[in-house]
């Protein structure tokens, strides 16, 4: 009797994993430090962007289009800023389980990263006029 009550408790693992994660998008934000102009923003966020291997190309000003490309994966968010802060958006994704407001966890730690590599770069250049 009890080995019954059992066995689909021994499954559960097997049927978890098999399910797709998904996560609400984590919309990304942040500040800059120190002053700059918006080119140099713009530079900071690129730099910082390229490091994790983000391309950024210019949609206007305070406005940068980042694509991400991991594999057989694809993420494009867009970037607006001003000279103090910047905003991360979710745009497009391949291969990220994207429905109705919610990715692939990984999506949501790859904004993160890019969010503390931006602040991190504007730190790092806040000094250098």
């Amino acid at each position: 009797m009890q080995r019954r009550n059992l066995l689909p408790l021994g499954l559960l693992p097997v049927v978890a994993a098999c399910a797709p994660r998904i996560a609400p998008i984590h919309r990304g934000s942040g500040y800059f430090t120190g002053t700059a102009s918006l080119t140099r923003r713009s530079d900071e966020i690129k730099r910082a962007a390229a490091r994790r291997g983000w391309i950024m190309t210019e949609q206007a000003p305070g406005w940068l289009r980042g694509t991400l490309n991991l594999r057989t994966h694809q993420a494009v968010v867009d970037v607006r800023f001003d000279t103090e802060r910047f905003t991360i958006t979710y745009v497009s994704s391949q291969d990220l389980n994207y429905e109705q407001g919610y990715i692939h966890p990984n999506y949501n730690q790859w904004i993160r990263y890019l969010e503390q590599d931006i602040a991190l770069e504007a730190q790092r250049t806040s000094g250098l006029d």
